[in-house]
């Protein structure tokens, strides 16, 4: 099996668990693209860009549509390996699969289905879309949710099939369409856009950091239920020991506090670099939001902690919520 295939399993797993050729005609109505993605559609008029994931939403709940981007190579081994009883063991019992030709010649394979029965008393049935894209530099893997009667087929596979492609986004534009914006970068600089609400920056020339040669932030913006405040230093410890590139944290400080009528939670730790075995100094941040929180993460070594601290929590008072 190849590191691709094997990788593709894996993200069908996740995502999941969280026939005869046809033509489909343009959609009248213009595509809508989420934040940072290149795969739009027409939605439903009660349908709304989540916030909360990359794809829409209704308002009010009930449904549920998701994209995620792969690489173009990626069409093909989802093809041949999304079998029904691929798709069981992760969760879809599959109904139809068919071949689709959608906007701009783009090749295409759509599954309608249902979530595997769930053993959970009182949760209803919920059905399950799968479409696959084929661009030519991309992939597009998108899933599609609805509780049992809030929505037709027909809307489902109408919004889907609507698929449109746009060419890839410089990183500047995937940076500006984050849901949160950086006021003082520091001299940190973006070197990739992560899932439309994550940004990894650096603090040197390099793009690819190895051996931990330079600092690096990483922040990133979540959406849930508002955390309670004997919550947040449970919350914070458990995200930063959940980072599996670093061993052996030892806190030198766990605090809340309050700025600018905005409630924060800091944390200070050495730690260890697993893949290098260098000793390194975490500064992990929270800010708290009514609708979840944005979470910054610095790493350097131990020996740069005098002069990048105070840089990390430079860019950390300067972010807001757009």
């Amino acid at each position: 099996m190849t590191p691709l295939r094997l990788s593709l399993r894996r993200l069908a797993a996740a995502v999941l668990l969280s026939g005869a050729a046809m033509t489909v005609p343009a959609s009248a109505q213009e595509a809508v693209f989420p934040p940072s993605s290149r795969f739009g559609f027409a939605a439903p008029a009660d349908m709304t860009i989540s916030k909360r994931f990359t794809g829409f939403e209704r308002k009010g709940g009930g449904v549920v549509v998701s994209v995620v981007e792969l690489p173009g190579p990626a069409y093909t081994e989802m093809e041949q390996t999304f079998t029904d009883e691929t798709l069981k063991a992760q969760g879809m019992v599959v109904r139809s699969r068919e071949s689709v030709t959608l906007a701009d010649g783009m090749q295409g394979v759509l599954f309608t289905g249902e979530a595997t029965a769930s053993e959970v008393p009182g949760v209803s049935a919920v059905n399950k879309w799968l479409l696959i894209v084929g661009g030519s530099d991309v992939t597009g893997l998108v899933i599609a949710q609805a509780a049992a009667g809030a929505e037709s087929d027909e809307t489902i596979r109408a919004m889907l099939t609507s698929v449109k492609l746009r060419p890839a986004l410089g990183l500047d534009e995937q940076v500006a369409a984050l849901p949160f914006r950086i006021g003082d970068p520091a001299g940190f600089r973006p070197v990739r856009a992560l899932a439309g609400n994550s940004v990894l920056m650096t603090l040197g020339p390099r793009d690819q950091i190895s051996a931990m040669e330079q600092p690096i932030l990483v922040i990133a913006h979540a959406v849930q239920n508002p955390t309670p405040q004997e919550q947040r230093d449970g919350l914070a410890r458990q995200a930063l020991f959940a980072n599996q590139t670093l061993k052996d944290f030892q806190i030198e400080r766990s605090q809340s506090y309050r700025q600018n009528g905005v409630d924060w939670h800091e944390i200070v730790a050495r730690a260890v670099d697993v893949p290098t075995n260098t000793p390194v100094v975490v500064a992990q941040t929270i800010r708290f939001n009514p609708d979840g929180y944005i979470r910054a993460v610095g790493v350097t070594r131990a020996d740069q902690r005098a002069d990048v601290l105070p840089l990390f929590r430079q860019v950390v008072d300067s972010l807001q919520v757009k």
